[in-house]
């Protein structure tokens, strides 16, 4: 089925997905790139197929063929590409594994996708945002993620109740901290363990502060006042990976 008119109401209904709302009530959204559609086929949730009209990529999932003009429609990029997709979302979260890492109000998508993807490459079995980060589904956060976000258990959950659930099961909490904090490469790591990386401007917020029981810092040139908070991130995750 080839469709060239962007007024199509299978087209108007997947441009809403480029709004958070429509996301959450379909629990579906659009992919970009050839990379990210193989990764949702590879996860068994990819649901729809969206080519170009003569592009050539097999996949066993329904195909919709499209227009360059309604990709231009769909896709939130200024040069669209040749292939997109429909996901869905994976199935509500519960379970938590021993190595969490806790983000409190990411507000930045380049920053969530990149810290999802240190969060796979580091060994991190499961990924707890605060209601209040950036949606998970953003296309931005989708694309800087690279697919990762498919390989990673995610939960939206609010960060005090999680934390404080955590410590009850003998987690240790560990917060970060430009000054008085322990070196990372100095610090003993406990088998269960949950890192906290705050907000980009704010870093984690007091009360979130007072249920940790431990702080971590990233040791570099005093020139630097501090880093990225993706960057901070995954230097933090590769130093407590090799522990």
């Amino acid at each position: 089925m080839l469709i060239t008119s962007v007024h199509n109401e299978h087209i108007k209904n997947l441009e809403k997905l480029k709004e958070k709302k429509y996301r959450d009530k379909s629990m579906e959204f659009l992919l970009e790139t050839k990379h990210l559609v193989i990764e949702a086929y590879r996860a068994g949730l990819l649901k729809e197929l969206i080519l170009e009209q003569n592009e050539i990529f097999p996949l066993d999932v329904e195909t919709l063929y499209v227009s360059g003009e309604v990709l231009k429609k769909l896709s939130s990029t200024s040069t669209p590409p040749t292939v997109m997709g429909v996901a869905m979302m994976p199935g509500r979260q519960e379970k938590i594994g021993e190595r969490v890492l806790i983000l409190d109000r990411i507000q930045d998508p380049g920053n969530l996708g990149t810290i999802i993807r240190s969060a796979v490459a580091f060994n991190i079995d499961t990924l707890i945002c605060s209601p209040d980060c950036v949606d998970v589904y953003n296309s931005k956060v989708v694309r800087a993620s690279q697919g990762m976000m498919f390989h990673l258990p995610i939960i939206v959950r609010n960060t005090e109740d999680v934390i404080k659930e955590l410590r009850e099961r003998d987690y240790k909490i560990i917060g970060t901290k430009v000054t008085n904090g322990c070196d990372v490469r100095e610090a003993a790591i406990y088998s269960h363990f949950a890192l906290i990386i705050g907000n980009e401007g704010q870093g984690i917020s007091e009360k979130i502060e007072a249920l940790c029981d431990q702080f971590l810092y990233i040791k570099m040139n005093g020139n630097c006042e501090s880093l990225n908070a993706s960057v901070a991130a995954s230097i933090l995750l590769y130093e407590i990976s090799n522990k």
